[in-house]
């Protein structure tokens, strides 16, 4: 599909920078979704709008490796996943990843991709590592430093249901090595649970509040 003129005059590879995209992604072009051939603006504009269909057989959601197409939204030209338009020669987005088909201009998020999750995170690759056993990357101040559970964040969040692996929200990994969201943690701890809601252990380190209660005791 060609842009809205048959000649589009060559743009800086900045032009348009932070001025398209949607509440996810700041970005430069948008998303043909080969699953059910509509455009979005990205995967998750896609997956929450295939999840809100009244019939729930329709529900499903994108796999962002799928993405063959995306439109510029700049000169709307489709073309192939490549970082740089191929009609005007904007960038489409100021990080890319071909192997996630992902486009970003907003890169203080320091994305990266980890080869072992197949997937970019971001935070920075510097400040993170992958830990085999749990199947996911954790912050630095975790290595050696957290109670491994086999591909633990490959699992649904106890409290909400969210699949972790790929969530876009942060996570806790809690004392027992069981994960959660930490927006479903605090919630959890505000309302005076202090167990993990797989295996029961303590959640945090309750020492100084039995010595509180044994205090009121005397």
């Amino acid at each position: 599909m060609a842009g809205d003129s048959v000649i589009s005059p060559q743009r800086s590879k900045d032009f348009g920078k932070h001025e398209h995209g949607c509440d996810h992604y700041k970005r430069r072009c948008k998303i043909l979704a080969p699953c059910c051939n509509k455009i979005f603006p990205c995967r998750h504009c896609h997956n929450e709008t295939s999840n809100s269909l009244s019939n729930p057989k329709d529900h499903h959601d994108l796999v962002r490796q799928d993405v063959k197409q995306v439109i510029c939204s700049i000169c709307n030209t489709q073309q192939e996943v490549t970082q740089v338009c191929s009609h005007c020669g904007v960038n489409m987005g100021e990080y890319f990843c071909d192997i996630c088909k992902f486009y970003d201009d907003d890169i203080t998020k320091g994305q990266f991709h980890c080869n072992d999750c197949g997937i970019c995170r971001v935070g920075g690759r510097d400040k993170f590592f992958h830990c085999e056993k749990c199947g996911s990357c954790y912050t630095v101040d975790l290595r050696d430093n957290h109670f491994c559970v086999e591909n633990s964040m490959k699992s649904y969040c106890p409290i909400c249901f969210e699949y972790l692996f790929d969530s876009v929200k942060s996570t806790r990994i809690m004392k027992c090595g069981h994960t959660m969201h930490m927006e479903c943690f605090s919630q959890m701890t505000m309302q005076n649970h202090y167990r993990c809601p797989i295996c029961c252990k303590a959640v945090l380190d309750m020492s100084a509040f039995w010595e509180d209660l044994d205090m009121d005791d005397v």
